[in-house]
């Protein structure tokens, strides 16, 4: 299939705190540069435990306060199909990254990475937030926002498809 789209897609584990934060502030990052007709978005968990629900209020809240609206965002789960559309998957943390591999066809091409590895102001994991307080969101919007811009970055000095 020819897409005329570069496609990212961003995988927690439940999709409803880092990935759709993930989503939102890349999916606002394209639109101030005046890539949406060019770039593509989604998130989805490797897990399927809440498939349907929008992301965690306590995510919902604190990207608002940043800009960021991530209300029609629904949870999902990945599939070995995403490999054959998406050409960026990024995983928050490794064993989200090891499910990913699982699942990854042997003839995929694109890029499989850390969202981390996007940034040099963050190393390791993106830390799930969901069992602490509002702190622990504010502090994964941080680093979601460095490594999302490194990610465009790298996109667009990679060419844009369009």
């Amino acid at each position: 299939m020819q897409k005329n789209k570069t496609t990212v897609l961003f995988v927690c584990l439940g999709n409803i705190c880092r990935s759709p934060t993930a989503h939102g502030v890349f999916r606002q990052l394209v639109e101030d540069r005046g890539l949406s007709a060019l770039i593509e978005t989604d998130s989805a968990g490797t897990g399927a435990y809440h498939v349907g629900e929008p992301p965690d209020r306590r995510a919902t809240a604190e990207a608002a306060k940043r800009g960021y609206d991530l209300a029609d965002l629904r949870a999902r789960q990945a599939v070995a199909a995403d490999f054959g559309y998406y050409d960026y998957v990024i995983a928050m943390d490794e064993q989200n990254l090891a499910g990913l591999r699982g699942i990854c066809p042997s003839d995929y091409s694109g890029c499989l990475a850390m969202m981390t590895d996007f940034t040099d102001s963050y190393k390791g994991e993106v830390p799930d937030p969901y069992f602490g307080g509002a702190e622990g969101f504010a502090y994964v919007l941080d680093m979601l926002e460095s490594a999302c811009g490194g990610l465009l970055d790298r996109i667009e000095s990679s060419g844009v498809k369009g």
